[in-house]
């Protein structure tokens, strides 16, 4: 990334431009990709550390729904599940620098939609970051044996967490339009992208309004983890969006 520079809209390498409007630049047709791919970059930051911090630190701590284990794990793996929160915060980072990086990459060609991609997935980012703040409180909580407000404040940030998703959901849909228009992203991952938005927003809602069905929809999780994993490989291998 050396050499590199944001200016709007447009990304400066040396004296060549990249604008979001041209896949390639005055002078050079290679001088987009650094830009493509560290937005590939951040997506891999988030799939690592979202994954990570909610299935491999946080997740085996949560599992029992019971106040007294739950509070017993926590207090025995206290690292771990710090390392869960720390894996949180990467990730939100990483969320909103890709945010602004797509926006960049893409306000040329599709300028509402792309502002208001940018503005879902913000607030998406926003929402999770609250919720975080309940979790954050989980150790001390822990401490002093509170174990009601253990399971309170676990739940809320699930509720929270699952809020975030269904603002989620609603960039997915964005950026699916957006691929299929004005990108040379294959007709495939578009389309992947826009069902995991279909996931996120209906396990969000389910949260809400009928959490008995969420241990059932759980497997649909997967289509947002394929269609995520297969957009970061396309940004990181070929450059081009």
């Amino acid at each position: 990334m050396q050499g590199l520079r944001y200016a709007g809209p447009y990304f400066t390498e040396g004296s060549n431009t990249v604008t979001a409007a041209s896949p390639h630049p005055v002078g050079t047709r290679s001088a987009s990709k650094p830009a493509v791919r560290l937005a590939g970059l951040l997506y891999l930051v988030i799939i690592l550390s979202g994954l990570s911090a909610e299935f491999v630190f946080r997740g085996p701590l949560l599992s029992s729904g019971d106040a007294t284990t739950t509070i017993d794990a926590i207090a025995a793996s206290m690292g771990m599940f710090r390392a869960g929160l720390v894996g949180d915060v990467v990730m939100l980072l990483a969320d909103i620098a890709l945010a602004l990086v797509f926006f960049a990459l893409l306000s040329d060609r599709a300028p509402i939609l792309a502002l208001s991609a940018m503005v879902f997935r913000l607030m998406q980012a926003t929402v999770i970051a609250a919720s975080l703040v309940l979790l954050a409180a989980v150790p001390g909580l822990v401490t002093k044996n509170q174990q009601d407000l253990v399971l309170a404040a676990v739940q809320a940030h699930a509720g929270g967490y699952d809020l975030g998703l269904i603002l989620f959901g609603v960039n997915c849909f964005l950026m699916a339009l957006i691929f299929l228009k004005v990108t040379a992203l294959p007709r495939m991952i578009s389309i992947g992208i826009a069902a995991a938005g279909v996931v996120y927003i209906t396990g969000g809602l389910l949260r809400l309004t009928a959490p008995d069905w969420l241990v059932v929809f759980q497997p649909a999780y997967l289509i947002c983890i394929l269609a995520e994993v297969a957009l970061c490989l396309w940004l990181l291998i070929t450059g081009r969006l």
